[in-house]
């Protein structure tokens, strides 16, 4: 039987735990230190109202941006209080066996785990491509990222969905999507017959807007599926605050400010996985706003390129990665990165 104290030490480990103060942060992949003004002052015209509770209005408001923005009708829309609380919400579903793509996020990992349910990974080899991937047929909960943390690799839809099986829950982690140019392999906007498996897709606000401490996101599927999800959840379960960013970050206006950002991004990855390749490191090709790449004696390059002021991301508390990956967040800071690695490895 499983349950918290059988959980995965490096199941409960994120960048933030490398990230001490005064460090170049490479180890956290939140694209912005803090939200835009825009967005700012618009929760700030929101702190008179902490003082009621989350009202029917405030969640209409955010539902129907994220209805709009992705092309689905209000009932398939769900808010949350970050997209990983979709994961803590999983075991409400009674899966029978969870079968997780690694190497992954760990939070699901963690959380299925901690509430006894029987979990299998499925490793995948170097470059990381889901195709050919052999999910135990008996697994009625998948669960796979795209694009992948910490791989970085897209996935495209066809191979995502042929793990759908009827009686099963596919869930798609899209927490990185819109720092991919045009969103090709989102399958946000797809309606699909629940009769071939449920899919639920999970999308993340806190990365792209500076809002990790606040905690925002949604889930996007079937009506019947989402009732089942949130049928355990506490009243008011999204704050104020939350409902407001949701509505905000989901508005015509800011789509395109992502779109937008997330092309300068993709120039930004390709520079800076160049400068890493430049200096003998190999490169795992990805998409994702983080690069991962092996070296030899990692954990000494870490503690050097800390010592050096820069905080990077270790690779070997994910399954299926082995104690020479590294994951660095892409920065326009990163030539000082390849500088500082290029001198540790020397």
């Amino acid at each position: 039987m499983t349950g918290v104290d059988t959980v995965r030490a490096g199941a409960r480990y994120h960048g933030d735990a490398a990230a001490a103060p005064g460090l170049l942060d490479f180890a956290v992949n939140v694209r912005r230190a803090r939200p835009p003004g825009w967005l700012t002052r618009r929760l700030a015209f929101r702190l008179a109202d902490l003082g009621n509770y989350p009202s029917a209005a405030d969640t209409e408001a955010a539902v129907d941006a994220v209805a709009a923005r992705h092309g689905r009708s209000a009932d398939e829309v769900l808010p949350l209080t970050g997209a990983a609380e979709a994961f803590a919400l999983l075991p409400a579903l009674s899966p029978r066996c969870a079968a997780l793509i690694a190497p992954s996020f760990t939070e699901p990992e963690a959380l299925l785990a901690a509430a006894g349910v029987p979990i299998e990974h499925v490793v995948l080899d170097p470059p990381f491509g889901l195709a050919g991937a052999r999910v135990p047929e008996q697994a009625d909960l998948v669960v796979v990222g795209n694009p992948t943390n910490p791989t970085g690799v897209t996935h495209t839809r066809a191979d995502i969905l042929a793990l759908r099986r009827p009686g099963r829950l596919l869930v798609v982690d899209e927490a990185f999507a819109d720092a991919i140019p045009g969103e090709p392999q989102s399958l946000a906007g797809q309606r699909l017959d629940p009769a071939d498996g449920d899919v639920l897709v999970l999308r993340s606000l806190t990365k792209t807007w500076g809002l990790a401490g606040l905690r925002v996101g949604y889930a996007l599927g079937d009506p019947a599926l989402l009732t089942r999800l949130a049928a355990r959840r506490q009243h008011w379960p999204v704050n104020t605050l939350a409902l407001e960013a949701i509505a905000a970050c989901c508005a015509p206006e800011a789509v395109a400010q992502a779109a937008a950002e997330a092309a300068d991004l993709a120039e930004l990855r390709t520079q800076m996985a160049a400068g890493l390749t430049g200096i003998g490191v190999d490169v795992v090709p990805g998409q994702a706003p983080f690069v991962l790449f092996t070296v030899e004696d990692a954990e000494l390059v870490r503690n050097r390129l800390a010592d050096n002021g820069i905080a990077i991301r270790r690779g070997d508390t994910f399954v299926g990665l082995t104690d020479r990956y590294l994951r660095a967040t892409v920065r326009p800071e990163w030539p000082l990165l390849v500088e500082a690695l290029a001198e540790v490895m020397r």
